[in-house]
C-alpha cells in the first residue's frame, strides 16, 4: 500500500480502545490519526487523557501521546479527517448504534467491537477465517443507509473464538456437529479490568457473566448462517449450550468442549487435528498484515493448552486446542483458547478492518 489509510478510534481511552492504539503502532496500511471519546476526555492530549490509566504492558505509543482527543459526538469533525474509524465506545446499546449509523452516513466505513450491530440483519458479524462471504450483506445495507462507501461491519463476542473456529473448521470439512456443550472460562480483561481495578477477582471465580451464555450460544448460528435478500440467516444447527465463568485470569479465555456429530459425519481423532492443522482462511491466502500463518493450532501435550504458555500463539492472533479424546456421553471433547482482547475484541476488528481494506470495501477517502 501506497499511502496509509487514516484510522480514527472511538472510545479511545478504554482498555479496547488502547488495544487498537498498541496493535496500530507501525500498522504497515494503517495510521491513527485521531481518538474521539466522551466530553470528559475531549480537549485534552491523549496522554492527559489516560492519565495512569494505560492498562497495556507495552508503552503508549508515542505517536498517539498528543493527539488532541475530540468529544465521539462531534460525529461530522471527527469524520472529516479519517478514511474509516474503529468503534470500542461504551454506550448503551441504543446509543452505540445511533453513532455507528451517524458515522457511516458521513461515508465513513465503522469496523466496531460492539455488540449492539451484531444482530442488524444487513450488518456483517465477521470472524475473517470463518465467514468473510457475509460482507456480500454490505450492499444491501448502503441502500438502506443511502452512502456510496459508508457501512458498518462487526466481529464477534470474544468468548466464541475459543471454539467456533474449531467448530467451524470442521464444518468445512464435511463433518457435522450436531450437538454442543461449552462452558467457558474468561479471563477479565474481557470486562475491561485488570486486577488492579478488580481486587475481588483475586483468587475467585464468578459463575455468571451477564449476556454471556445466550451470546456464547447464538452468535456461532449467525457465523455459520447464509447470506439471502441482502440479510444474514443465521443456521438452525447444531444446538449450542453454554456457561460462563469468570476466573482470576487477566487476558486469555479457555472453553471445555464436547459435541456430538450428525449420525455418518464423525470424524476419527486423527481427522480432527488435521483438519485444524491445516485449516486456513482468506487472512492466510492473502497475507494480510495481522493474520496467523498458523490460524489454529493442536497441542498433544496433556496439560496444554494453558493460558500462561499459549495465550499470545501468534501474536494472539492465533487459537489453539488441546486435550482431543472421545467421550462417554458425546462423541469427542476438547478445550479451546483464545486471546480475548487480541483475537477476541481489538485483533480481530483490525483483521476485519485489513480484509476489508484488501477486497475494496475500505479506501483512501
Amino acid at each position: 500500500m501506497d499511502k496509509k489509510l487514516k484510522v480514527g478510534i472511538l472510545g479511545g481511552t478504554g482498555m479496547v480502545g488502547q488495544r487498537f492504539i498498541s496493535l496500530l503502532e507501525n500498522h504497515p496500511w494503517f495510521e491513527v490519526v485521531a481518538i474521539a471519546a466522551s466530553p470528559r476526555s475531549a480537549g485534552k492530549t491523549y496522554e492527559e487523557a489516560i492519565g495512569g490509566r494505560w492498562k497495556m504492558t507495552t508503552p503508549m505509543p508515542e505517536k498517539v501521546k498528543k493527539i488532541v482527543v475530540q468529544d465521539v459526538s462531534n460525529v461530522k469533525e471527527v469524520a472529516a479527517g479519517v478514511d474509516f474509524v474503529f468503534s470500542a465506545v461504551d454506550m448503551t446499546k441504543d446509543e452505540i448504534k445511533k453513532i455507528e449509523e451517524e458515522y457511516a452516513k458521513t461515508e465513513t466505513p465503522v469496523v466496531s467491537n460492539n455488540s449492539a450491530h451484531r444482530w442488524t440483519p444487513d450488518v456483517p458479524m465477521v470472524v475473517p477465517e470463518l465467514n468473510p462471504e457475509h460482507f456480500e450483506v454490505i450492499e444491501a445495507q448502503k441502500k438502506r443507509l443511502g452512502t456510496t462507501r459508508g457501512f458498518v461491519a462487526v466481529k464477534p463476542n470474544c468468548s466464541i473464538q475459543s471454539y467456533t473456529p474449531a467448530l467451524t473448521a470442521l464444518k468445512k470439512a464435511g463433518f457435522e456437529p450436531k450437538t454442543v456443550v461449552a462452558t467457558t472460562y474468561q479471563a477479565i480483561s474481557g470486562a475491561g479490568k485488570t486486577f488492579k481495578d478488580w481486587p475481588e477477582m483475586e483468587h475467585n471465580i464468578i459463575p455468571f457473566i451477564g449476556g454471556e451464555e445466550e451470546k456464547s450460544e447464538q452468535e456461532p448460528l449467525r457465523i455459520w448462517g447464509h447470506v439471502e435478500n441482502g440479510e444474514i440467516v443465521k443456521a438452525d444447527s447444531p444446538v449450542i449450550t453454554t456457561q460462563c465463568i469468570r476466573v482470576p485470569v487477566l487476558d486469555g479465555h479457555t472453553a471445555a468442549v464436547f459435541v456430538t456429530f450428525e449420525e455418518g459425519k464423525k470424524p476419527t481423532k486423527e481427522q480432527i487435528i488435521k483438519v485444524w492443522r491445516e485449516f486456513k482462511g482468506l487472512p492466510q491466502e492473502l497475507e494480510l498484515p495481522s493474520a496467523p500463518k498458523q490460524f489454529i493450532q493442536y497441542l498433544e501435550e496433556d496439560d496444554r493448552p494453558q493460558v500462561a504458555l499459549d495465550v499470545d500463539f501468534e501474536n494472539g492472533f492465533g487459537v489453539s486446542m488441546g486435550r482431543l479424546r472421545e467421550d462417554t456421553v458425546f462423541d469427542y471433547k476438547f478445550v479451546g483458547l483464545s486471546h480475548n482482547t487480541v483475537r477476541g475484541a481489538a485483533g480481530g476488528a483490525l483483521l476485519t478492518a485489513e480484509l476489508l481494506t484488501a477486497k475494496k470495501y475500505i479506501t483512501a477517502k
